[in-house]
């Protein structure tokens, strides 16, 4: 199964993610796991990458593609995965497609968290990350470049109808027991 989570910063793609991983035996591909790693030990990637991002801005296309493109490459990804932060842009997802279609693959489910701004900020200030991009201020940028920048992708899943939408509000359970049903239609 090929899946990609979608939603907003703080919609809880990453704790869902994990929940799916389980059930489901496929492996996640988280591209912001992937640059905090990066930046962790200070690869070449990671001081580009943490400077963009301190900024509240997105990672560019090309650096965001060719990162999934090659990962997707490992074996574990040979059966499935589910997509956490990926595609952020429609050229993301454009290129996702083409990487699909030389494949000779689909995706399987486009699952999308709907969670209201009041509670992602909450969230997001709330969970204790440390990241240096969890501020009120950043917070506010990081909103805005995924309405301005990320929210069109949705659109362009919902062209192709493909888009399942999940009430991301309530228990970690109550919302992995909406995602279940919908991945039973998919």
């Amino acid at each position: 199964m090929k899946i990609i989570l979608f939603g907003p910063p703080g919609a809880g793609k990453g704790t869902q993610a994990k929940k799916i991983e389980t059930k489901y035996n496929i492996p996640q591909l988280s591209t912001g796991e992937m640059f905090r790693a990066a930046i962790k030990n200070q690869t070449s990637l990671g001081v580009k990458v943490k400077t963009i991002m301190d900024e509240g801005r997105l990672v560019p296309d090309d650096i965001v593609v060719d990162l999934v493109a090659e990962a997707l490459k490992m074996p574990e990804y040979a059966g499935g995965y589910i997509l956490d932060g990926f595609p952020r842009t429609v050229p993301q997802a454009e290129a996702f497609d083409s990487l699909l279609s030389k494949n000779g693959t689909s995706l399987d489910a486009f699952l999308m968290l709907k969670v209201s701004e009041a509670e992602l900020v909450n969230r997001i200030l709330s969970r204790g990350e440390g990241r240096s991009d969890d501020n009120p201020e950043k917070v506010k940028v990081r909103l805005d470049v995924y309405n301005k920048e990320t929210a069109p992708v949705l659109e362009y899943y919902e062209k192709k109808g493909l888009v399942s939408y999940i009430d991301g509000f309530g228990t970690v359970d109550e919302i992995f027991s909406r995602i279940e049903t919908a991945l039973g239609k998919s």
